[in-house]
């Protein structure tokens, strides 16, 4: 019974959080995608700042080896990303070489949409880490845990909104966005059913969990988000792009305090 509860609670919190985000951005995405990019890249850095970090730091873990696990993270993001720029730019010259003119537009824009399997690794290690934080409260009481589902749903939503921005512009469509994420957010069930077998064992890599999800969020943030938006605009646009920023950082902040 308990096994069955913790399913239906991660798989509401996992996959629900990501539906509910697309109805909601989806609808504001083709008509205002400047504002959403700055609301994504305000809402995954509160979510790595006001909410996972905090709660990694909350933990029995040392300081120094949460800051060496962040450090690590962005480290290897970067090397990563590198990765896949030098093998799409190795293909691109072996394919277009005949359309020299272009290769820069192609590179340019690659390099602009470069942070979708970022987002999805950080989201699948936040969505394991969910689970056993929703199998831990289950199995030790089944209203906490029915409650902790609900905030998880609650607090995922606003993140999800910017995780959908960044597969949009890496997948092309929609829909290939809200089949990659809703995939990462299954990733919930399997923490789930491995923190109901494994929960005690697992407690103590939890910050850990929390702090590399963390460095992906910071890395898609600055290195792809950000760097889209440092373009000269007018005083108007400026404003309105700091206030979209500012939002998704408040969004985050506001759900994240009422969920806990």
């Amino acid at each position: 019974m308990t096994l069955i509860a913790i399913l239906l609670g991660t798989v509401v919190a996992g996959v629900g959080s990501v539906w509910l985000a697309a109805l909601l951005g989806f609808a504001m995405l083709a008509r205002y995608t400047q504002h959403m990019l700055s609301l994504a890249a305000g809402a995954l850095m509160a979510t790595a700042f006001m909410h996972l970090l905090p709660e990694a730091f909350e933990s029995q873990a040392s300081a120094h080896e949460l800051f060496a696990m962040l450090l690590a993270g962005l480290v290897f993001f970067f090397l990563l990303d590198k990765a896949e720029l030098w093998h799409h730019g190795h293909e691109h010259a072996h394919t277009h070489d005949h359309e020299h003119h272009h290769g820069h537009e192609a590179h340019h824009g690659h390099v602009a949409r470069s942070g979708g399997w970022a987002v999805l690794a950080g989201d699948s290690v936040h969505a394991f880490g969910d689970g056993i934080l929703i199998a831990s409260a289950f199995v030790a009481d089944m209203r906490l845990g029915v409650v902790t589902s609900l905030a998880v749903l609650a607090h995922e939503v606003p993140h999800h909104m910017g995780d959908l921005v960044v597969l949009r512009q890496t997948s092309g469509t929609q829909r290939a966005a809200l089949v990659k994420v809703s995939l990462a957010g299954t990733v919930t069930a399997v923490g789930g059913v491995v923190g109901y077998f494994l929960v005690a064992p697992l407690d103590d890599y939890l910050p850990y969990f929390l702090v590399a999800a963390s460095s992906s969020f910071v890395y898609v943030a600055l290195a792809d988000l950000i760097p889209q938006l440092q373009k000269r605009l007018s005083l108007r646009e400026t404003v309105a792009q700091v206030l979209w920023l500012c939002a998704g950082i408040g969004l985050v902040t506001l759900i994240s305090g009422l969920a806990h």
